[in-house]
């Protein structure tokens, strides 16, 4: 197997053929993250393409060495461990050629599942902390087996911080199965509060709208206040401006804005962004005003994203990250629970992997980061 790189187009045909693919890992996120050098590489048996991935490349200052990201990727067959092997090896063998000091991967392979009510449960009688102490309603052996064969052949993970957020990208994550289910199986199963909650949207008057570019700004009202009341960073306009270029050009499917309005407020009340790939959507940022919380535009927004993706012909709504936490003292914990109302699972991912190849320049650097 060799690893080489593509061209975008041969990358998105490639895409074209698969169900999920990371959005993460589309020659457009590339674009999007300007700050890096982006490749899009492709493995190959031959000269049959049977791989391929969005690898993000961060300059050493003075000298030409790289740190190499994957976020989410490279897409690959992770259940076969000859397959594994020789795409990894591969990989190290085209970094080592292109100056990468260190590498980092994000294997979209999950490793277990646990349903809403077994959660539910947990919290309910106080026992578990965080999900992992919580038996797993399902688990992939597949998965299970790509973690230890990663730590066998010399990759490595950074320990948990304490949140279950994982390393960049969320270890964690919220789902809901639309496969062969209608708006009606899915409402039914949100709990009694979630659907009291978008009745109550409804009856009051708040509407949901699908915009365009132009609506860019009044979602990034909504979602600086948003920044503000939680304590985070905003990203600036300009932004989700190239994101909303680069992905709309990609595929006219690629993103959409979500406004929820309402007539007694200017402006968005909440507003989400979601994005698809194949059969699989995410909500991706998500923001809501704190003077119209009572109108629930958060839980109407959701259900007019959920019901948009499953008439569109996704087979998964991603909620994106949560922390792993169970306890309710915790900052963390609103996230779940919010998410939990939908009745979907949580799914663990095999998370994001380190290769080094070079301990004195991964060294530096990350001090060089931890400085800035």
């Amino acid at each position: 197997m060799q690893v080489r790189p593509i061209t975008a187009e041969q990358h998105l045909a490639y895409i074209s053929t698969r169900s999920s693919v990371s959005f993460l890992q589309t020659p457009a996120w590339g674009n999007v993250k300007g700050q890096w050098r982006h490749e899009s590489l492709g493995w190959f048996e031959g000269e049959e393409l049977v791989g391929a991935g969005l690898v993000l490349l961060r300059k050493v200052p003075k000298i030409s060495r790289y740190l190499a990201y994957l976020p989410e990727g490279p897409d690959l067959n992770w259940e076969n461990s000859q397959d594994v092997r020789e795409a990894l090896a591969a990989l190290v063998e085209y970094a080592k050629s292109i100056g990468v000091f260190q590498l980092k991967i994000g294997p979209h392979a999950w490793t277990r599942r646990w349903s809403a009510d077994s959660l539910k449960e947990a919290i309910s009688e106080g026992d578990a902390k965080s999900i992992t102490q919580v038996r797993a309603t399902h688990t992939n052996n597949a998965g299970v087996e790509l973690v230890e064969q990663l730590r066998n052949l010399g990759w490595s993970q950074n320990a948990a911080d304490g949140t279950g957020f994982g390393d960049y990208q969320p270890r964690f994550v919220f789902q809901l199965q639309l496969t062969n289910r209608t708006s009606e199986e899915l409402l039914s199963n949100f709990n009694q509060q979630w659907r009291r909650n978008i009745r109550k949207a409804e009856k009051a008057g708040v509407a949901i709208e699908v915009g365009g570019r132009t609506e860019l700004s009044a979602f990034h009202d909504c979602y600086t206040e948003t920044a503000q009341r939680d304590k985070f960073t905003p990203r600036s306009l300009t932004y989700f401006e190239k994101m909303w270029d680069v992905m709309k050009q990609e595929a006219p499917e690629r993103i959409a804005v979500y406004l929820a309005k309402h007539p007694d407020h200017d402006g968005a009340i909440a507003a989400t962004t979601m994005t698809r790939v194949g059969k699989h959507a995410w909500y991706s940022y998500g923001a809501s005003t704190t003077a119209a919380r009572d109108l629930r535009p958060s839980n109407a927004i959701q259900w007019a994203m959920i019901s948009d993706a499953l008439e569109s012909g996704a087979d998964v709504y991603d909620m994106r990250g949560i922390s792993d936490t169970l306890d309710p003292q915790n900052h963390l914990f609103g996230l779940i629970q919010f998410k939990l109302g939908t009745g979907g699972y949580a799914q663990e991912y095999v998370g994001e992997w380190d290769f080094v190849i070079s301990p004195i320049l991964a060294k530096a650097f990350n001090l060089y980061m931890a400085r800035r």
